[in-house]
């Protein structure tokens, strides 16, 4: 406990030396985050409830508080939120199929003996809690280049306000592009540094390459890798042309 007190001392004062008040906001929003994603859990694990319902609403909780709370209301988070939004909406119909299709719901063979002693009838739909996973776990990384590709945008405008909207996606679109790389790597070796005792744990039960690929955990994650990658592909165009279409009506209303 004192070696996590610490650790989040430590990180606390880092925030607030380099970020400053907007440093300080963050740490905050990181506990905020932190509730609203237990809540959920707690919730999804009644019978009754809707995974994919309280998904979008703890999603669309998560953007405001990573958007509106520690960067306020303005026009670059106004439209990093709703580029978000739409990019979740996009996301989570997809994620429901393909969730469907490859049938990762549940738990696979290896999980078999630490579940013996537990009940399986659960009463949920694993299909519906395996997508809730894959979107929670990539909405960060979502805000994340929305509000990169916003901010600039807005700021190109802010220096020259005769900037066509054409232009503005343009420049956007080059902007989601540095940042696409970058990102999906990170996401990469997020997941994978993770997951990295499971892979030890293959090699414990001798699998093979094809075993460890047609593993319902191995599939779950690169599933999630996947889906996570579409996701912030599809929040560049997606950001890119809503705050350009914003910037330029804001600018034919002030003439």
């Amino acid at each position: 406990m004192n070696a996590l007190f610490c650790l989040a001392v430590i990180l606390f004062i880092l925030m607030v030396v380099i970020g400053g008040k907007k440093g300080a906001k963050s740490f905050i929003a990181l506990f905020l985050n932190f509730a609203v994603l237990l809540l959920t859990i707690l919730i999804m694990t009644d019978p009754n409830a809707n995974p994919i319902i309280l998904t979008i609403i703890a999603c669309t909780i998560i953007s405001c508080i990573n958007l509106f709370f520690i960067n306020e209301i303005n026009n670059k988070t106004i439209t990093a939120f709703v580029s978000t939004i739409i990019t979740l909406a996009i996301l989570l119909f997809f994620i429901v199929v393909v969730t469907e299709e490859s049938m990762i719901q549940g738990f696979g063979e290896e999980e078999t003996e630490e579940l013996s002693m537990f009940s399986l009838y659960l009463g949920v739909d694993f299909v519906k809690i395996g997508a809730a996973m894959i979107i929670m776990s990539t909405i960060g990384a979502i805000i994340d280049v929305a509000i990169s590709i916003a901010s600039p945008m807005r700021e190109l405008y802010n220096h020259n306000q005769q900037v066509s909207r054409k232009d503005l996606f343009s420049f956007g679109i080059s902007i989601g592009r540095d940042i696409l790389g970058t990102n999906t790597n990170t996401l990469f070796f997020a997941f994978f540094g993770g997951y990295l005792a499971m892979l030890i744990w293959f090699k414990d039960l001798s699998y093979s390459l094809g075993d460890i690929v047609n593993s319902k955990i191995f599939s779950s994650e690169m599933i999630n890798i996947l889906c996570a990658g579409i996701g912030v592909a599809l929040i560049i165009p997606i950001t890119s042309w809503i705050t350009a279409y914003y910037l330029d009506k804001t600018r034919e209303k002030s003439h």
